[in-house]
């Protein structure tokens, strides 16, 4: 089996129900399992730490997922059409991982909501992939070939998955929404098991 590292930071709920989607589409994919994983809050005082295991949910990512897992998926809330500051600053941390070349060559796919259709979730997408680039991996978006990208009427974008809250119950995606979201995850685990073999 391979790993699939699904790494997200969720603050009300709807890019965690995303992640769990996500997971669907990996582990339908032979030989593939998912890895949910989420990052601890950033706190405004800087002497706050997290506890090393959260109360509930996931555990918290560590450096060795990132070696251990065959690709990754990578979500966030839109937070001014980028990423959120939890999950930008685990990556600010994974500098020795860039130079070790840990996730080079691995395939990796983005998704994120916002509480609003034009509320910056293609230029979130973008921003996630920026320091993924730089660790040298290979970007994995949605293709065409996804019809419900041309139907949905919700979130879905060539650049990754996405969910559109319209400010109401966050972590009720639409059934648009899910299946991109899975085939976000399945495509990413597929593109890893060619490469794994």
């Amino acid at each position: 089996m391979h790993d699939i590292l699904v790494l997200y930071y969720s603050r009300y709920g709807a890019t965690e129900a995303m992640a769990r989607e996500v997971c669907q589409g990996v582990d339908s994919v032979r030989g593939m399992a998912s890895r949910l994983r989420t990052v601890p809050p950033v706190s405004a005082v800087s002497e706050a730490a997290e506890s090393p295991v959260p109360a509930s949910g996931p555990p918290y990512v560590t450096t060795d997922d990132l070696a251990q897992c065959a690709g990754i998926v990578m979500g966030s809330p839109t937070r001014f059409g980028n990423m959120s500051a939890a999950l930008k600053h685990f990556l600010d941390t994974t500098g020795s991982d860039w130079i070790k070349g840990t996730l080079s060559g691995k395939p990796a796919g983005v998704f994120t909501s916002t509480s609003t259709l034009h509320g910056g979730a293609e230029t979130t997408l973008l921003t996630m992939v920026i320091p993924l680039l730089h660790h040298g991996m290979l970007y994995v978006g949605l293709p065409y070939s996804e019809e419900k990208l041309s139907t949905t009427t919700t979130g879905g974008s060539l650049y990754g998955a996405t969910h559109v809250t319209w400010s109401r119950n966050p972590d009720t995606l639409s059934d648009d929404e899910k299946y991109l979201a899975r085939a976000l995850g399945k495509r990413v685990a597929t593109i890893a098991g060619k490469l794994a073999a």
